[in-house]
């Protein structure tokens, strides 16, 4: 008897997971092809100026250096110990990691959707016909379709690009949608390449998470130099400093964050106006390109003011819209696979650093050889961290293996 053909895997985003997922099937001689709708590191980019919390050692794995470390034996990684910037990681660790898999990656392609080939979402539910048949993926490539297929799918392409928004109730603030492409959502390069944008101007800043923590902060030093900046920070939480501080923070670079951006807005001579139990009601353009009108309400009372910018830090969701003709069991509240959610759910600490990853049956879904890992498989819930996702992939390699002792990093 012919031994089978081994799976064929697809894998989804060529960020920090997608990339480490890549490296484990390479180890273990699976066939695989990792799509990526930018470039690589794409997420991590984008946000790159700034630092991480984490230390360089907690963002990388044995496999990764080992595999840099074969092909490139003076590759100079960062220190342990040291955080660094996005860019950084990116430059010091994903881009060499990408170099050993540049004929399994392909780039600025995008996987639309995924389905079951020849079954509706409705179909064989509970069956054992639906592992049966591959997968569906609608591939677009410079602006050309195309349909592939593969038998197992690793979605790990993450949230950043996808907002929340900044009205009541996570909902569009009335005119939110219309002015969205002059919002920022990210995470601005406010002391690099978009300074101009933002020397001297009056700037709502929306959040109260360690985005718009670091946001603040930067408006905040961009103020020291050009006096007539201006920052208002509002946040739909009651408390009188916006971020709580975590006892004995292992991570030195968050707590001094936390600290600093709560001192800035209890002071009053840092140009930064900090307002709790505020959400923003509507949003109006304003002719010209001259900002925007904006209707804050705290309380029972609706106030208005009008701001040069509006940097909204509200969080991310996951593009579900790539399974939306799969079995996928969501949650209800945070939008990640029902069995890890659950798990999560029942963490008594909401600090990330306390995160352990929950084995291989939470990341199983209704659809057989679907798994969500990384940020995407935490939803809403903000206290991922890289080093989950890579046990996240080990977990799922002994899954598709079925080799409830596999470790590629040995």
């Amino acid at each position: 008897m012919s031994k089978p053909d081994p799976p064929r895997l697809a894998i989804l985003g060529a960020g920090p997971i997608g990339l480490e997922a890549g490296l484990y099937a390479r180890q273990l001689k699976l066939p695989f092809t990792i799509y990526e709708q930018g470039k690589v590191g794409e997420h991590m980019w984008r946000w790159g100026h700034v630092r991480l919390f984490s230390p360089f050692g907690m963002n990388t794995t044995s496999l990764g250096r080992k595999a840099i470390a074969a092909v490139k034996p003076d590759h100079a990684f960062p220190p342990d110990d040291v955080c660094t910037s996005g860019r950084e990681h990116v430059e010091r660790y994903l881009s060499p990691l990408a170099e050993l898999m540049r004929d399994r990656i392909k780039t600025e392609t995008r996987v639309v959707n995924v389905a079951r080939a020849g079954l509706l979402k409705h179909e064989g539910v509970g069956d054992t016909s639906r592992a049966k048949q591959p997968f569906l993926l609608l591939i677009r490539e410079r602006n050309v379709d195309r349909f592939e297929q593969a038998d197992i799918v690793l979605d790990c392409t993450g949230s950043y690009s996808h907002h929340r928004w900044l009205g009541p109730s996570g909902i569009p603030a009335l005119g939110e949608s219309q002015a969205e492409p002059h919002i920022a959502y990210g995470l601005v390069d406010i002391l690099g390449d978009a300074k101009k944008d933002y020397v001297n101007k009056s700037v709502l800043v929306i959040g109260a998470g360690y985005s718009a923590a670091t946001t603040v902060s930067s408006l905040a030093k961009l103020a020291e130099e050009h006096q007539a900046t201006w920052t208002t920070w509002i946040s739909r939480a009651s408390h009188t400093q916006p971020l709580r501080r975590i006892a004995n923070d292992p991570l030195r670079e968050r707590d001094r964050l936390t600290s600093h951006a709560n001192n800035l807005a209890t002071r009053t001579d840092a140009n930064v106006e900090f307002r709790a139990s505020t959400h923003v009601e509507a949003i109006e353009s304003l002719q010209g390109n001259q900002g925007f009108r904006v209707a804050l309400r705290t309380g029972g009372t609706r106030k208005t003011m009008d701001v040069d910018k509006i940097i909204a830090n509200v969080g991310y969701s996951p593009d579900r819209a790539i399974y939306r003709e799969l079995q996928i069991h969501e949650c209800y509240a945070t939008f990640g696979p029902m069995k890890l959610a659950a798990c999560l759910a029942g963490a008594k600490s909401h600090d990330c650093m306390k995160e352990v990853a929950h084995g291989p049956e939470s990341l199983r879904n209704p659809e057989p050889n679907y798994f969500l890992l990384g940020a995407k498989s935490y939803g809403r819930n903000s206290n991922f961290l890289l080093r989950i996702g890579f046990e996240q992939v080990r977990d799922v390699f002994t899954l598709i293996t079925g080799d409830g002792k596999l470790n590629a990093y040995s």
